[in-house]
């Protein structure tokens, strides 16, 4: 079996990230937008990953180990502000998270 090329791991980064910002805009649970903005996320790492293989340079790999630390931080705040916002309601939508307006 041939070994995938870059082009092929460019498309299937630029479908997820399209599933991601589709689900983005339709979706008003906030849980599931917070799962397509990681998506997104990984689908920008993949192509990072790809084009670092395809010129046979670190960089690439080095922004995404940077961009996996700041994701994983912001699951834990955003996450710890999603679950402490559900706890008081049965219900919640992205329109909901306004009131962290202050």
């Amino acid at each position: 079996m041939p070994e995938p090329t870059t082009l092929s791991y460019l498309v299937v980064a630029a479908l997820l990230f399209v599933i991601g910002a589709f689900g983005v805009m339709v979706r008003r649970n906030p849980l599931v937008m917070f799962m397509c903005i990681e998506l997104m996320l990984n689908a920008v790492n993949l192509s990072f990953v790809a084009l670092a293989r395809e010129l046979t340079d670190i960089d690439g790999q080095s922004i995404v180990f940077f961009v996996l630390v700041v994701a994983a931080a912001e699951v834990v705040v955003g996450l710890g502000l999603i679950v402490g916002i559900m706890r008081n309601r049965s219900s919640l939508t992205a329109d909901d998270l306004a009131e962290l307006k202050g």
